[in-house]
């Protein structure tokens, strides 16, 4: 929180009230005791239930101690007995809701079950059954009050976690060996803190007067310690002659519980988030574990065989459940990527695309199926889990992957520095020294300006385009053979877009890399690829060579995507092209070729009959029927008309 959103929050009557409340009542439990506690247990038989006087503001009980001074010092123990169950509730809270990431799905959908139970059972009976079950005392009290509070924080964190757990730091973290609970220390909870204390704090004017209820019935504190629910029942014998005994410690809860509840709302309103009673009380939805490789078959060579090829993929094939049976929405994809080589690949949203890279790099998760016939990188098998796994060996060393969002790539909780820092130190097994040295290094490759003082910054404190060339310099803590960038420039205007291709071009020509670049945008990848593959439905429906996308593509999609770019000599008055229909559902492939629907060449045989995938001598490859038609049409024209 900024000093800025601290002074705003602050100069509101809330946050004022509930700041100057709540100091107050730090004060009196730290000095009430020091000062007074001599006179709050002074016993003077000769002023026995007597009435309020300049001497005993309040009165004074049956042994003649001042109810005043009693009242004062029993902040100290009203108030630790509240942190200590508000504790409770938190810690116990955070165990619940992070049960799907410590102990697994299974064993999270059974406690995420259990915690829905808990929240709709009455709170004040499960205090009552807890209080009896613990035993009578100061401390059955609190871990009543704490563990009865703790369903309530576990579906607040159930919440809070399911919206960082999907994050690509997350599953980068998951993918790197990091253990369970070191994600959930370092990735999860740092990024959840803010919500928890403020929700926190608006909780502890309720476990306040919960303890002091439960004090009230004699279940919680007892003779001769006392806090201001055992004063309340002190005081109740005498109501009718002397009230103020037992309405002032009621007071006492009430502007406790104000302070507490007033400071909340301000932290709230400083954090610009809300407290739990205004999240949605539907359950957490679990999120998976990372999907482990399936094995695969190699077909002509070893998966260790010498070859200039840096990536191999023949017929990769992703999966996930479906109503009806399994839904593929990658069928049957084969290509290769050549060392120092730039592939692109194309279509339109829903084709495939970051579904294969994801793939590839092994980021598919549970319950999508990976399978192929072939899938080797640098002369390793993916779908070997102990080649993949070994540290080190691919993913953050040989294996980079650039993801189209940085911000939900980079933790918000943590520096940037520490962040490239921690694969270095992962997979390269560098000092935290020697990995922020390489860091600074890298961030300064990238062409960021004062890297030093970058390393130090958060993520939001990086514009668009600096988060995607800190995105690239995490790619280049190691020794990159192949860099998957998944939609590098989306969301970035046109002068930042040009730089960071010119920055991968850059990085390509230094180090040799080979690029997989996935880009809806055909002309971006025509900029910076050697080849071009065009994906539709789930398969690749050609492949060419970038300098030959413009005039020499065969597929009828790939000439309509071509048509669908303007270029400074599209007519401005007339409307831009476009391809009429939808894509094809995963879930309802039709039979023949995907693309008939929409196509304005196909014919019944298209319809029946889906087309292989055909190279020819020149290295390109095409699917469809027509490719080789010696008639022309143009797709601007002809496409408009099967629209209309």
């Amino acid at each position: 929180m900024t000093g800025r959103r601290w002074s705003r929050a602050l100069r509101t009557p809330v946050g004022f009230v509930g700041l100057t409340l709540l100091t107050v009542l730090v004060l009196l439990a730290v000095f009430a005791p020091i000062l007074w506690h001599g006179r709050a247990d002074a016993v003077d038989t000769h002023n026995i239930l007597a009435g309020p006087s300049t001497e005993h503001l309040i009165g004074t009980d049956a042994l003649g101690r001042d109810n005043f001074f009693r009242v004062l010092v029993a902040t100290r123990l009203t108030v630790q007995l509240g942190v200590c169950a508000t504790a409770i509730s938190l810690v116990v809270g955070i165990l619940l809701g992070a049960a799907p990431i410590l102990l697994g799905r299974r064993a999270g959908r059974l406690i995420s079950a259990l915690v829905n139970i808990l929240v709709a059972f009455p709170a004040l009976l499960l205090v009552l059954f807890l209080a009896v079950v613990f035993g009578i005392g100061a401390t059955g009290a609190a871990l009543a009050v704490g563990l009865a509070g703790a369903p309530v924080f576990g579906r607040l964190c159930q919440t809070l976690i399911a919206g960082v757990e999907g994050h690509d730091y997350v599953a980068a973290a998951r993918i790197a060996g990091v253990s369970r609970i070191r994600i959930l220390l370092r990735h999860v909870l740092p990024n959840i803190a803010e919500p928890l204390i403020v929700n926190a704090t608006i909780g502890a004017g309720s476990v306040l007067l919960a303890f002091a209820g439960l004090s009230f019935l004699g279940l919680g504190v007892q003779s001769p310690s006392y806090d201001w629910g055992r004063l309340m029942q002190d005081g109740l014998s005498a109501v009718y002659t002397q009230p103020l005994a037992a309405l002032a410690p009621g007071v006492a809860v009430i502007l406790a519980g104000l302070a507490f509840n007033l400071t909340g709302e301000a932290f709230a309103r400083g954090f610009g988030i809300s407290p739990a009673s205004d999240l949605p009380l539907a359950p957490a939805t679990d999120r998976g574990a990372v999907a482990e490789p399936v094995t695969g078959h190699l077909a002509d060579t070893g998966a260790g065989a010498q070859s200039d090829a840096v990536l191999e993929v023949r017929d990769l094939t992703v999966s996930f459940p479906g109503a009806a049976g399994p839904i593929r929405p990658v069928r049957g994809v084969s290509f290769r990527v050549e060392r120092g080589q730039a592939l692109g690949v194309v279509g339109e949203s829903g084709s495939g695309k970051s579904l294969t890279a994801l793939a590839v790099a092994q980021l598919v998760e549970a319950p999508g199926r990976v399978e192929a016939h072939r899938l080797v990188f640098d002369g390793s098998d993916l779908l070997d889990e102990r080649d993949h796994r070994s540290p080190g060996r691919l993913l953050g060393q040989s294996l980079a992957v650039v993801f189209q969002d940085p911000m939900t790539s980079f933790n918000p909780g943590h520096r940037m520095g520490p962040q490239l820092a921690e694969g270095a130190r992962q997979h390269q097994g560098l000092s935290r020294r020697a990995a922020l040295t390489r860091a600074v290094d890298r961030l300064h490759a990238v062409r960021l300006s004062e890297p030093e003082r970058r390393a130090r910054q958060y993520p939001f404190e990086f514009s668009g385009g600096m988060r995607q060339r800190a995105m690239i310099a995490m790619g280049l803590m190691g020794s990159p053979q192949l860099i998957i960038a998944d939609e590098p420039t989306t969301a970035l205007d046109v002068t930042v877009q040009q730089q960071v291709l010119d920055l991968i071009s850059e990085v390509r020509t230094t180090d040799g890399t080979a690029l997989l670049m996935i880009s809806h945008d055909v002309s971006v990848v025509a900029q910076v690829c050697d080849r071009v593959m065009v994906m539709y439905a789930g398969r690749v429906v050609e492949e060419l060579s970038a300098s030959d996308l413009w005039t020499g593509a065969r597929h009828p999609y790939s000439r309509a995507l071509v048509a669908a770019v303007p270029d400074m000599a599209t007519d401005i008055d007339a409307p831009l092209a476009s391809i009429p229909g939808r894509p094809v559902d995963p879930a309802e492939v039709p039979l023949g070729c995907a693309y008939a629907a929409r196509c304005p060449l196909a014919d019944d045989h298209c319809r029946s009959s889906d087309p292989e995938l055909v190279s020819d001598t020149d290295g390109s490859a095409v699917a469809c029927w027509h490719a080789d038609e010696t008639r022309s049409f143009d797709p601007t024209v002809t496409i408009g008309e099967v629209a209309g």
